[in-house]
């Protein structure tokens, strides 16, 4: 072995300290792939958060939308196409199915048509019942 590889002449690096800086260097640059391969993931789950929150917001509007119009079939069905007076049974599928929407405003003009004296009143009522659950369902 010569000892120019081990003792260092005229400056020059050892052979040792020159195994070390390629070892360091791997290190380094194993260190850095995994912080960027970290940041990667990092970027791509929020990334599908985000799309899972938009998901999620778009599949209760649409739940919503359904609600909504089964109500609206519901309506016309046992209401709108009725030959006489609605059942007690019919009237309470109407009211449950109005309660489940959770919606103040349509709860609202539900209770001013049930309320109706008056056969205009009761017209007027569906009319705004029907109007403000068309506006309601949203695409």
């Amino acid at each position: 072995m010569h000892l120019g590889n081990i003792i260092p002449l005229n400056g020059e690096k050892t052979l040792v300290s020159m195994i070390v800086d390629k070892k360091k260097t791997i290190i380094a640059i194993i260190i850095a792939l995994l912080v960027l391969g970290n940041i990667a993931f990092a970027i791509g789950y929020f990334s599908e958060k985000a799309k899972i929150k938009e998901m999620q917001k778009e599949l209760k509007s649409q739940q919503f939308n359904v609600k909504i119009i089964n109500f609206s079939s519901l309506f016309i069905e046992k209401v709108l196409k009725a030959k006489g007076e609605v059942s007690f049974e019919n009237r309470l599928k109407l009211e449950n199915s109005v309660r489940d929407l959770d919606d103040p405003v349509i709860l609202n003009l539900w209770e001013k048509f049930i309320q109706s004296d008056t056969q205009d009143q009761a017209q007027e009522a569906v009319k705004n019942l029907l109007e403000a659950l068309v506006k309601k369902i949203s695409y």
